[in-house]
């Protein structure tokens, strides 16, 4: 399981974290892929594709888990 600090912020929309830990090239294809069902918050199917992680929160997507922190 990956970490990821948000250093600051009080969230970060699933776009951009998918984004920013490189589990896809751009913010394009980051918002195609959760629109397809394919990006899960805590356990649970996210189609929102701004929706905002806050810490303590859990996504998984392509085989990977990140943690927010």
């Amino acid at each position: 399981m990956e970490e990821f600090a948000l250093e600051g912020h009080d969230y970060i929309e699933l776009c951009d974290l998918l984004k920013v830990v490189g589990l896809c090239a751009s913010g394009g294809e980051a918002k195609q892929r959760i629109a397809a069902g394919q990006a899960r918050v805590d356990g649970a199917v996210e189609l929102r594709k701004r929706c905002k992680i806050r810490r303590g929160q859990t996504v998984e997507f392509a085989g990977e888990r990140i943690a927010v922190v």
